[in-house]
Order: structure tokens, then C-alpha cells, then sequence
């Protein structure tokens, strides 16, 4: 049912290839009078989420880079969908850009009416960051110090035990989901407005347990406030090795991954696109943004803008299948 990064990166240059689509770097004809002034990127959701990790360096970056601010506004709620509403009928004139993620895939199929469409009403630019899904746990609420452990006390108190998400239809609500699916277990969903929030509460013992990306909740695993039991996935992280994947712990398909991208609104000029394209690729050919990526337990994309837009066609399909299967749906 999931499928691990490399696989998920070889279905997508296949999607690409089978529509047709161009797999070559983009243009050299990219428009070299952007940007001129600064650069609105909205967030759906609130400061302090996986979101937010991983914009706030790359507009500190872009930056130096252009000498133009990348200014960040983070508008949050249902589960990223208003901030997409919002960018969607932003104009289109490439000082108009969107962060989205694996979330705005999922949404078509949990959501009975978005007032946009993330393949219609956008152009795809870049592959930003992807990162695998961590399951963390507070220590005060949770005892557990190993994965079996908690299975076990999970499967001995059903519905003892809650999990935070980022909102209904979200990458963190479906990894629950799916690990209650595959776990044979169940936990009580407490869907909030953001990780960020969530992941405070989490902190604050409020809730017990989160199937987060790992860029946002890497500080706080190091820093000892929650306590990582599982990475999804075939393989450790390199950013956390003493952390078992999912499949050392008996999940052999438990593979989730939270990625991120960047939009801009149907229309934006093509010249635009294509520069746009080229200064993302050089932003994650910078040292400094590789080391925090990896410190994020994150790598930075290098798809071409049809490869990116490949993907999401791809993604949209697989996440249909998993909701579909999961019986997940909008509380």
C-alpha cells in the first residue's frame, strides 16, 4: 500500500515519461529580471510546523541569493486547504508563490468540496524537501522506551491512547490511520489547526503521541522533550540511527513520507517559472541549506518541473488508494 522514496522517485519519472511530458532541465531563456522586488510565499499553515522548518531557511537563503525578501505568510486551517484557496487566486505574475505538500495531494479525496484544484489552478516548480514520518511520544505520557513495548500496551487499551495531527486529511492523520490499519491497534484522532500547535500540545503532554515529519520534530526529539519510537520506512535515518524503521519493527509497508513543494498560480509567465525553477535549484545546492535539510532528517529535491508535476498527477492517484483503504475520512 506504501511505497518507499526511491520507488515512489522511479513511479514518478515513469508518470512523467508516460504523459509525454519533458524530463530535460529547464529553459535557459529564464527570465533574468526576477525577482525585482520581494516575494510573497504563502504556508498553509500556522509557524512553528514541518512546513515552516524547512521556508523559513530557504527564504533566509534566497535572500542573500537575490537581495529580495521572501516574505513568509502562514495562513493556516483545514488541514492546509484555505491557504491554497487563498493562493490559488493570488496573481499571477511570479511574486505570488506557494509552499504546499503531500497534504494538498491527499485533500482531493478527503475533502467533498475544495474551491480550487492543486493540478488546475497551479503550476508545479519545484520539489522541495521530503522527509520520512516519524512516530514520537511524549515521555511523561507514554512509558514505553521501545516500539514493541507500546504496541503492546497500545493493543491492551484500545482507545487508551490518542495521536495529534496537522488537521483532517493531512500526511500526519493519514500515517495514523495507516499504522492503526497495519498495527491491528486504534488510537483516538485529535485533529488540530497545524503540526505546529499540535506538536506543542504534544510537548505539553495534552496529547500522547504523533505521526510527524521528522523536519519539524528532529529539535525536539535531540532536545529530549519528546521521544522518538519509529521512522517509517525500510531503513533508519541517518539524522537519528538508534531510531528502528518500520520495518525492523514488523511494518514492512509502513512507509509514509512527508514532502514539500513549491506553486505558483495558473498563468504565472513561463519565462518566470523557469527562473523560479533555477534559483530553488541553487538555493538547495547550498551548503548551509544541504546541512539543515539533513538536520531535518530531510534531502532537497532536484526534479525538473515536469518530473515535479508528474508526481503530483501520481501522488493525487496514490493517496485516493490509501484513503480509500483506510476508510479515512473528515471528522
Amino acid at each position: 500500500m506504501a511505497l518507499g522514496l526511491d520507488l515512489q522517485r522511479r513511479q514518478w519519472l515513469r508518470a512523467a515519461g508516460a504523459a509525454g511530458l519533458a524530463l530535460a532541465a529547464g529553459p535557459s531563456w529564464a527570465d533574468s529580471s526576477w525577482p525585482s522586488k520581494p516575494v510573497s510565499l504563502i504556508v498553509p499553515f500556522p509557524a512553528g510546523g514541518g512546513t515552516d522548518a524547512f521556508a523559513r531557511p530557504l527564504a533566509a537563503q534566497f535572500a542573500k541569493s537575490t537581495g529580495k525578501t521572501l516574505v513568509i505568510d502562514n495562513r493556516g486551517g483545514a488541514g492546509g486547504t484555505l491557504g491554497a484557496s487563498v493562493a490559488a487566486k493570488a496573481a499571477p505574475d511570479g511574486y505570488n508563490l506557494f509552499m504546499g505538500g503531500v497534504h494538498h495531494v491527499i485533500a482531493p479525496s478527503v475533502y467533498p468540496r475544495l474551491d480550487y484544484d492543486i493540478e488546475r489552478d497551479f503550476v508545479p516548480l519545484a520539489l522541495l524537501a521530503s522527509v520520512p514520518q516519524v512516530l514520537v511520544v511524549n515521555p511523561r505520557n507514554v512509558t514505553a522506551t521501545q516500539f514493541q513495548t507500546l504496541l503492546e500496551q497500545l493493543r491492551a487499551n484500545p482507545g487508551k491512547f490518542n495521536y495529534a495531527s496537522a488537521g483532517a486529511g493531512t500526511s500526519h492523520h493519514l500515517a495514523g490511520e495507516l499504522f492503526k490499519l497495519q498495527s491491528r491497534t486504534f488510537i483516538t484522532h485529535i485533529p488540530y489547526r497545524g503540526a505546529g500547535p499540535a506538536l506543542q500540545d504534544l510537548i505539553a503532554g495534552n496529547v500522547d503521541m504523533m505521526f510527524d515529519g521528522l523536519g519539524s520534530s528532529a529539535a525536539h526529539i535531540k532536545g529530549g522533550r519528546i521521544r522518538a519510537l519509529m521512522v517509517s520506512g525500510k531503513q533508519r535515518n541517518p539524522a537519528f540511527p538508534d531510531v528502528p524503521c518500520a520495518a525492523e519493527v514488523g511494518l514492512p509497508d509502513y512507509t509514509v513520507s512527508t514532502w514539500y513543494g513549491l506553486w505558483a498560480p495558473k498563468g504565472t509567465p513561463v519565462a518566470i517559472q523557469a527562473r523560479i525553477h533555477e534559483e530553488m535549484q541553487k538555493l538547495g545546492a547550498n551548503p548551509e541549506i544541504r546541512n539543515i535539510w539533513a538536520g531535518n532528517g530531510g534531502q532537497f529535491g532536484t526534479l525538473t518541473q515536469a518530473q515535479f508535476g508528474a508526481m503530483v498527477s501520481a501522488e493525487v492517484q496514490r493517496w485516493a488508494q490509501v484513503v480509500k483503504a483506510s476508510g479515512a475520512k473528515i471528522e
